[in-house]
């Protein structure tokens, strides 16, 4: 009872001292202490007696009990002796029945040391039945099925730990999985019996719930349930309690975790929810819709995405289910959430299947039917709702930019929405063709000299028509740059304080536009000065200066002939020589001067080639006499 006394006086010290020396102390003593045969009693008194000292941490000593008796069996457990063993083994299982109310951390913890025990402590024989034996034992005792439940769940995980630290062969491997397989459906039975009791109400019921999937979830993690029949699963009565759950908020989250997990184990079960389909989105996704319940909308995007990630084939059929979790899923993309987080879940779905539609032989007049009937218009939906959510909304504002107002921190979910997006963009222009997709883009006549620019929206665009770029020069779609003129002519007749936040995000993205077109662009354009103005000025602002000088120096390649006009040649040399008034990465510098000496190298006339260079080079000139006099 004394060395008792100064556990829970050492494990009070360590956890509330305001003395870090006593802290310091107190974990060495401690350390000491479990290094010590007397560690096993004292730790085995402490979870199984009735006796509680004068301290307000009784639950910090039961638990550091608790994590003794886990090491030590794990680190020992080997070496005591069958009696012994035998003891533990029934202090273990009192201390789990005294705590099955909780505190539900005590519990695990306790679990943790029993199954490890018997996995770790049995020299021969089939420890798997040895440890079901004892939690039969266990459940016999009032309140005994939820120290059950936590068993269970924590006997897969302990289970594989030791596979992977004591079993040297395969053979032996096998054999212990194979125990764990066989005792998969008493398992499955026992949380039948569970979820049909329904303990308690309330609280009590919703942790109940909780606890039983989590003991599923970890199972169905140590692949259990892979070998469930496909043809059962759809009324399967596993799958009924976890819809089942899904309808509670407290347990929602672990019944779309243990449905995912599912999946992914089971090739059936995609087949088997998407005949729940209609269930998932009227009873569940609409209601959430209507209301903003982010929680439930997220979750179900979450588990539909799967279904479709999973099972492609099943959606290429364009049956009514897939029809409907289809539809579900660009409600899902189209979410006016506060973040991108539920639209971001869902474009893994729509690329997977975009693969699959681009990958699929259309050499049949039915398929190329059903592509064109179903699934064009789907993407052409979804093309909209990804426009709006890449919008920067309501979200840019003023604590974004710098005092100079030119450094633009976009938030973190946007930035991260539009990475992830870039691929899917490209597939839908693939799919829609870069003419169909282009014609989306300029929709709605967003730029006009007479009405206020949805500027939001204008940016966004662009930078998805940036994105394909590569898709709609290879299809040599026809593109009307008359838009991106008019917004040239707009952004430069706004003075240089109006060129900030938004509209220089907008301002780096025409750029972008110019760099990625320059060659189409060149052939639109018969006159290049509002251009070169306009790139002129975005070189002179920090954000929008790489954008600028890469859109420079591929413009003055693709567009020689048009920069040989002496106004346009007299921007360039006016650009070059203020060159060393701006502080520009050195990035930046080479495209800019880079651009400039193509337009001059290849000038014709040999006299006015001379005097543009000599122009260029003047502001050298005292530096490099400077260099030769030393």
């Amino acid at each position: 009872m004394e060395l008792q006394i100064k556990v829970a006086q050492a494990v009070h010290l360590l956890n509330h001292d305001t003395q870090s020396c006593n802290r310091v102390a107190a974990n060495q003593w401690l350390v000491q202490f479990q290094q010590s045969d007397a560690a096993w009693e004292v730790a085995t008194s402490i979870l199984t007696s009735d006796h509680h000292q004068q301290f307000d941490s009784d639950y910090e000593v039961e638990f550091f009990a608790a994590q003794i008796l886990k090491r030590k069996i794990q680190s020992e457990g080997y070496y005591l002796q069958s009696e012994a063993k035998d003891a533990l083994l029934n202090a273990l299982l009192l201390a789990a029945r005294r705590f099955s109310a909780g505190p539900s951390k005590l519990l695990t913890q306790i679990c943790l040391a029993l199954s490890t025990l018997l996995l770790h402590a049995v020299e021969h024989g089939r420890p798997i039945e040895k440890l079901f034996y004892s939690v039969q034992n266990l459940q016999s005792h009032e309140g005994g099925h939820i120290a059950v439940l936590e068993m269970l769940t924590v006997l897969p995980e302990v289970f594989e730990d030791h596979i992977t630290n004591n079993c040297k062969t395969l053979t032996i491997r096998y054999e212990y999985e194979q125990q764990l397989l066989l005792h998969t459906p008493m398992v499955i039975e026992f949380l039948l019996q569970q979820s049909e009791k329904r303990f308690g109400g309330g609280v009590q019921l919703a942790d109940t719930n909780k606890k039983i999937l989590r003991c599923l979830l970890s199972w169905v993690r140590a692949g259990c349930f892979s070998e469930i029949p496909a043809a059962s699963l759809p009324s399967h009565p596993i799958l009924n309690f976890i819809f089942n759950a899904l309808q509670v908020f407290s347990s929602f989250d672990l019944a779309i975790e243990v449905l995912v997990e599912l999946m992914s184990r089971n090739e059936g079960l995609p087949q088997a929810l998407l005949s729940r389909i209609g269930f998932l989105k009227e009873v569940l996704l609409l209601p959430a819709l209507n209301t903003g319940d982010e929680k439930v909308i997220a979750g179900i995007a979450c588990l539909m995405s799967e279904i479709g990630q999973t099972a492609p084939s099943l959606i290429l059929k364009a049956s009514p289910e897939a029809l409907i979790l289809m539809d579900a899923l660009l409600s899902c993309a189209a979410f006016p959430g506060e973040d991108w987080e539920i639209a971001d879940s869902t474009l893994q779905f729509w690329s997977s299947l975009a693969g699959c539609i681009l990958g699929h032989d259309l050499s049949g007049g039915g398929d190329r039917k059903n592509i064109q009937e179903v699934f064009l218009p789907a993407y052409s939906a979804l093309l909209d709702a990804l426009l709006l959510r890449a919008q920067s909304f309501g979200q840019v504002n003023d604590s974004m930019f710098n005092d100079d107002g030119e450094t633009i921190d976009l938030p973190d979910g946007l930035v991260q929405f539009r990475m992830n997006l870039v691929e899917l963009l490209v597939d839908i222009c693939q799919l829609l063709g870069s003419a169909a997709f282009a014609q989306k883009i300029f929709l709605g006549g967003w730029v006009s000299f007479n009405v206020q620019v949805p500027w939001k929206e204008v940016e966004a665009k662009l930078f998805a028509l940036n994105v394909v770029a590569e898709v709609v020069l290879k299809e040599g779609a026809n593109l009307d740059f008359s838009v991106l003129i008019e917004l040239v002519t707009i952004l430069s007749n706004r003075t240089s304080d109006d060129l900030k936040g938004l509209m220089l995000m907008v301002y780096k993205s025409v750029a972008d536009i110019i760099s990625s077109y320059s060659k189409w662009i060149s052939a639109f354009l018969t006159n290049g000065r509002p251009l070169l103005l306009f790139l002129a000025t975005g070189i002179s602002k920090p954000f929008c200066s790489n954008a600028s000088s890469c859109a420079l120096r591929k413009f003055c390649e693709d567009a020689c002939a048009i920069m040989h006009e002496p106004s346009n040649l007299e921007i360039l040399i006016w650009i070059g020589e203020k060159l060393e008034e701006r502080h520009f990465s050195l990035e930046d510098e080479e495209e800019v001067v880079g651009a400039i000496t193509f337009v001059v190298g290849s000038v014709p006339n040999k006299e006015l080639k001379n005097n543009l260079l000599v122009r260029l080079l003047s502001p050298s000139y005292e530096a490099i006499g400077k260099l030769v006099s030393v």
